[in-house]
């Protein structure tokens, strides 16, 4: 039976930012159980300390000397829907209340790849694959390759590197990889480290990973092009062989309209149009919006940034208000976005609401009650929002760039 590590910052139902969350949930457990023993791995943050701490079990302490880190930490086991999850412990670097965005993210990640290694040291514990997620983790297939490559079992471990995102690089300071990660200058010098003079996380884990794989088969092709390749595209095209676009799926289970307790009202294909009613007419009285369940009902689940398409939705939303057409607008993202759809609900009471902040029911109710999903995405690597709309029967109108393109139908080729 192979054993496989999952190397995640974030996964459902302990913290999440984006779909990265999603997919580390939901793969696990649709691996098979009788091939693979499956594990997962990820800081213990504020959010989750505070949650889930007290159902945990101690497993062991571990040192990390690391260039200029100095920490401890403490490693912790949880089990979740019969996958295990380890966590990692320093409150230093990861009892905060955000993930990322901070001055010291370069040391935080560098600490927190270094101390998977360490764990799996002190664990006796080897994967057979390790399944490194976006930037935040990449270096650690160089860190087993180069710096613990001393040790057999650590040196044999098969890496696959995710790219959920290519936008977000993790480019830091050259020194990041002497004074947090303690590699030797050679290998910055000779160019397996070095990206244009710098460190960037994302280029070391294209480098040397195995396999590396991204979210859709058209996103695998665009990256390899200078317009969404964000300046990566000369390595990603010579891992041409060793590149794969696996589209994301989601989990059928929890984002089930039959079963799901978040919604107003349960269906499934031979009662859903009861059902898209009820949960229509249940959104609309839960947003203070006019109940009618024959207006047109569009909204947004959604980061709010450039890439997502925010510009694109406020420049027509006014037209679109001028039709007896209802707007629903669920997420955080650029204080300037945030702003302008304040802004929009003040002028449009009754018929815009906009609901600043991520709450999981009320965008359960929206996949449910909405009558259509806007994802205009200037890029996409897969989008998770259109799946999900799909399996509530919400139509997405979405843009055809990467992973919408391969999974939403065109209505007019």
């Amino acid at each position: 039976m192979k054993k496989v590590l999952f190397v995640s910052f974030e996964s459902l139902p302990f913290v999440k930012t984006g779909g990265l969350a999603d997919v580390v949930y939901a793969l696990p457990k649709a691996l098979d159980k009788n091939e693979f023993e499956v594990r997962v791995v990820m800081p213990m943050f504020k959010v989750v300390k505070e949650k889930y701490y007290q159902g945990m079990k101690y497993l062991d302490h571990i040192y990390i000397h690391s260039g200029y880190i100095n920490e401890e930490a403490n490693v912790y086991s949880y089990i979740n829907e019969g996958i295990e999850y380890l966590f990692i412990e320093n409150d230093t670097f990861f009892f905060r209340d955000g993930v990322y965005g901070y001055k010291d993210d370069a040391a935080r990640f560098s600490f927190f790849n270094v101390a998977v290694l360490e764990m799996m040291i002190k664990l006796d514990y080897y994967p057979d694959i390790c399944h490194e997620h976006d930037y935040h983790t990449a270096v650690l297939p160089a860190l087993c390759k180069i710096r613990y490559n001393a040790i057999e079992s650590i040196r044999n471990i098969k890496h696959v590197f995710t790219i959920h995102n290519l936008a977000y690089q993790g480019e830091y300071d050259k020194q990041v990889l002497f004074d947090y990660l303690a590699f030797d200058y050679w290998h910055y010098e000779n160019g397996d480290l070095r990206y244009n003079d710098y460190c960037n996380f994302m280029k070391i884990g294209i480098h040397f990973a195995d396999i590396v794989t991204t979210v859709s088969k058209t996103y695998a092709n665009e990256i390899q092009t200078p317009e969404y390749g964000c300046k990566l595209d000369p390595i990603l095209k010579y891992r041409n062989n060793d590149l794969y676009g696996i589209v994301n799926g989601i989990d059928v289970q929890s984002f089930n309209p039959k079963t799901d307790k978040s919604i107003a009202h349960n269906f499934d294909i031979r009662n859903y149009i009861v059902g898209k009613r009820e949960n229509k007419l249940a959104l609309q009285r839960s947003l203070g919006l006019k109940e009618d369940p024959d207006t047109l009902l569009v909204g947004m689940v959604s980061r709010l940034t450039f890439q997502k398409g925010a510009d694109l939705i406020l420049g027509a939303l006014p037209e679109m208000l001028k039709g007896r057409v209802q707007i629903a607008i669920l997420g955080t993202g650029e204080s300037k976005y945030e702003y302008s759809f304040k802004m929009l609900e003040e002028g449009n009471k009754g018929r815009c609401v906009y609901y600043c902040g991520y709450n999981e029911g009320l965008a359960h109710l929206m996949y449910a009650g909405l009558d259509m999903l806007m994802m205009p995405s200037l890029f996409e690597p897969c989008g998770i929002s259109q799946l999900i709309s799909m399996r509530y029967g919400t139509l997405p109108f979405v843009r055809e760039t990467g992973g919408l393109k391969d999974t939403v139908e065109p209505l007019n080729e």
